[in-house]
């Protein structure tokens, strides 16, 4: 497939996508939850996580990515989960005298992206 302009479109497509899905759950859970804790940018990377393991049991891992591929998991999922977002909150959390929060935050997100991942592959049908 290689990176022609398809390809590039569909990626930034989706990540306009994701990225906005992001910033709409993570304000919407901060409303309601609060700014203590970073609740929007863990679910976001749940639900992320979620759906990028069903995908992959649902399409299995491509030799070439395909259009749908590129879209979904690398533009959409890229978009809407976050990396830097959760590492910046865990850093404020740790600055602001919270270390506990901090740590909380990297457990939470690790073990619950795990599991997340794990439970999207198995309702996908597929088998570990």
């Amino acid at each position: 497939m290689g990176y022609g302009l398809t390809n590039i479109v569909l990626v930034a497509l989706g990540g306009a996508l994701g990225g906005m899905g992001r910033f709409a759950v993570s304000n919407l859970l901060a409303h309601y939850l609060g700014k203590a804790f970073p609740w929007g940018t863990l679910a976001v990377n749940a639900s992320g996580a979620f759906i990028a393991g069903w995908l992959l049991g649902a399409l299995g891992l491509p030799s070439a990515p395909s259009s749908l591929w590129l879209f979904t998991v690398v533009g959409l999922l890229g978009g809407y989960t976050t990396v830097s977002s959760f590492s910046l909150q865990t850093l404020e959390l740790w600055q602001s005298g919270k270390p506990a929060l901090a740590c909380m935050n990297t457990c939470a997100t690790l073990l619950l992206g795990l599991a997340m991942v794990t439970l999207g592959w198995v309702l996908s049908g597929a088998s570990l």
